[in-house]
């Protein structure tokens, strides 16, 4: 156990090293065993923060994203989580001005992300699979840059279809309904 938890801080080490080193603008600790964002990082990547532009932090176990990830990095533009135990966001995401893409797919929203439609540049959204049965249609619509949602696999009721269709000038991709079935 404690090999493996070693080897797996020697991988997010090299990563961020090379992130570091190499002055990319991306940081990918994808499949990590992640459970929270290591603080250290913050540090380790000082110099480097205003030039990372995307992260996936995807494949994890990641139960919350704090304040001090998205004011850190203040630039991002694409912000993968997919696959994790994220059931909200902090309000600070607001602060990204320009971030484009955030996926948020295979996690634990019972709700629609509300802090995402202040975002003003975000051009898609994927919230697929997850349990998201209300949807603040109006606020969407609103959206100016958003020109993708995915709320496929998520109990989207019939009255947010109906709602949806005329409101919303982006393409969303649902689900196909449930028949009804026969007696």
């Amino acid at each position: 156990m404690q090999k493996r938890m070693g080897e797996a801080v020697a991988r997010v080490a090299r990563k961020v090293n090379d992130t570091v080193e190499n002055k990319t603008d991306s940081l990918d600790l994808a499949n990590c065993k992640l459970m929270t964002f290591p603080v250290g990082i913050y540090k380790a990547m000082r110099s480097v923060t205003e030039g990372i532009h995307h992260i996936s932090l995807a494949n994890n176990e990641l139960k919350s994203l704090t304040s001090r990830f998205v004011t850190t990095f203040s630039q991002l533009r694409e912000l993968n989580l997919a696959g994790n135990y994220l059931h909200r966001l902090p309000e600070e995401l607001t602060s990204l001005l320009h971030l484009r893409a955030i996926d948020l797919s295979r996690n634990r929203f019972r709700r629609f992300p509300e802090p995402l439609a202040a975002v003003p540049a975000l051009e898609t959204i994927n919230l697929e699979e997850n349990e998201i049965a209300e949807v603040p249609v109006e606020k969407l619509a609103t959206m100016a840059s958003l020109r993708s949602l995915n709320l496929r696999a998520n109990p989207i009721g019939p009255e947010v279809r109906l709602l949806v269709r005329p409101l919303v000038p982006f393409d969303l991709l649902l689900s196909p309904e449930e028949p009804v079935p026969k007696a």
